[in-house]
């Protein structure tokens, strides 16, 4: 997509941030945009095209509904047709194929899922369906999984016993620590996502800057909020002083969101989780601990599924570590499409394939 400036919420500020990045840039400089929103707010607005060829932007793999691994959607279909339960779930999640079916095509054979746009509305329907058990599909990243952990608690107090959560939520920083470890990509710098950091705040990825020696911007979603990340980077880059700074000061701080991180804490413990493409990685679930123990789906019902299997010539794996871009994969946008996807990166509205194929993309920088 060629950018359309006009269309910028402050486009005189955009155009000037570009002509300051393109005085600043000397060498190549890979940067890394973690958060699918990201992506999807990169292309939509054409910034490639805006910014110089010395500059690449890779996608990384921050879209919970791409990173959850094959044999957990394989789980999460398997419990849906346990006879009696009724699956919530947020809507990206139906069409993810799993090794055999989906939840779409689960449902569509007979299965209760139903599609909510909040934790609240599955406890209303647990609320309504007393003699059934009702189960969340807990998947998200540190933003979603307050609102997960807050559902948890008040069905505690409520004594709503026919709610359950199966917890596919994960933590961010320790996959960015799985990334770098790979070493698969040169990264210079990396856009640290915006919405999870308004919960978790900076400090976490501090790390980053003292082992790695790699520069950290917390973004936000607009293109002024992009481009000034960028530019930030590139300055620290020019500098030799990495560090971690925020670019969007209106919902991040350095501290994030006390009373969120308190209530992941009461409800939830670290453990080890399966990453889409990237493996098993210790510490970056959320599981629910014992306190709250009656609430988790994992425990209360007994979950069988058997081998997990991979579609076929799908590269969702190496496109979520920034291996290569989606229109590499033979299989994009000639066999996976949005209304038939192969892989779950053209599922999500946070999916880097989907964001390519909406959007589209002209190679062609501004010089």
């Amino acid at each position: 997509m060629q950018p359309a400036v006009n269309d910028f919420r402050n486009s005189e500020l955009a155009l000037a941030l570009v002509q300051k990045i393109k005085q600043r840039t000397h060498a190549k400089a890979h940067l890394m945009e973690f958060c699918g929103s990201h992506t999807a707010a990169i292309l939509k607005y054409g910034l490639r095209q805006l910014l110089p060829r010395d500059v690449e932007m890779l996608s990384g793999p921050g879209c919970p509904v791409c990173v959850t691994d094959q044999q957990d959607i394989d789980r999460a279909i398997a419990l849906a047709q346990t006879p009696g339960i009724i699956m919530c779930t947020f809507g990206d999640m139906l069409k993810v194929p799993g090794t055999y079916a989906s939840l779409q095509q689960a449902r569509a054979e007979g299965c209760d899922v139903r599609t909510v746009y909040s934790t609240l509305d599955a406890l209303e329907i647990a609320r309504q369906n007393t003699d059934k058990p009702v189960v969340f599909l807990g998947v998200g990243f540190e933003t979603t999984a307050p609102t997960i952990a807050a559902s948890i608690a008040l069905a505690k107090s409520q004594q709503l016993r026919n709610y359950s959560v199966f917890s596919l939520a994960k933590l961010c920083p320790p996959v960015m620590k799985a990334l770098l470890d790979g070493g698969e990509i040169k990264i210079d710098g990396i856009i640290c996502p915006g919405h999870v950091s308004a919960i978790i705040g900076s400090h976490p990825y501090e790390f980053i800057v003292r082992d790695y020696g790699i520069a950290c911007v917390v973004a936000g979603f607009e293109p002024v909020d992009i481009l000034m990340a960028v530019d930030m980077l590139l300055a620290q880059m020019e500098n030799g002083r990495p560090q971690v700074e925020i670019a969007y000061g209106r919902s991040v701080s350095p501290e994030g969101n006390k009373r969120a991180q308190e209530l992941l804490s009461e409800v939830f413990e670290p453990q080890a989780a399966r990453w889409r493409g990237v493996g098993t990685v210790g510490g970056s679930g959320y599981k629910i601990c014992d306190a709250y123990k009656a609430f988790d789906a994992e425990r209360l019902f007994e979950i069988k599924t058997g081998p997990a299997k991979e579609p076929a010539g799908c590269r969702c794996g190496d496109v979520l570590r920034g291996i290569i871009n989606p229109p590499e994969c033979p299989l994009f946008g000639r066999i996976c499409l949005p209304e038939r996807p192969t892989g779950p990166c053209m599922v999500s509205g946070e999916g880097a394939c989907a964001s390519y194929y909406l959007f589209g993309e002209t190679i062609s920088a501004v010089e």
